[in-house]
């Protein structure tokens, strides 16, 4: 199932569509896991939290959407030592073995930290 998320801008007092999104993220819809990163980013309907946005933004990544890696270094730019540690932990929980090559890299801060300034 794709999920349209052409209507994300309703999304910011609708906190019933986000708990649909939130379902679809679960099951693997990558488009439903970037929309959940884009209504964490910016607290549409739910409360707004960096590492959780991070944590979707980059499942969907995995999965192949490159603007949700572009939005994830956005989110990660603005994000605490201990938010993205959070991040980092969550996305442990969800992914077998540690996670892909390039979370491995980001968590030894080969990623994160390129060009953003130190907390």
């Amino acid at each position: 199932m794709t999920v349209d998320i052409s209507n994300l801008v309703l999304l910011r007092n609708d906190p019933e569509e986000a708990a649909r999104l939130l379902a679809d993220a679960e099951m693997g819809d990558i488009d439903a896991q970037y929309a959940m990163g884009l209504i964490y980013a910016e607290g549409r309907g739910i409360e707004q939290d960096d590492s959780l946005s991070f944590m979707w933004l980059t499942l969907a990544g995995d999965r192949g959407d490159s603007e949700a890696l572009k939005l994830r270094n956005i989110v990660a730019a603005r994000m605490s030592d201990a938010e993205h540690q959070r991040a980092l932990d969550l996305l442990d929980k969800r992914r077998p073995f540690g996670g892909s090559p390039a979370m491995r890299a980001m968590r030894s801060g080969g990623v994160r930290n390129k060009g953003k300034r130190k907390h």
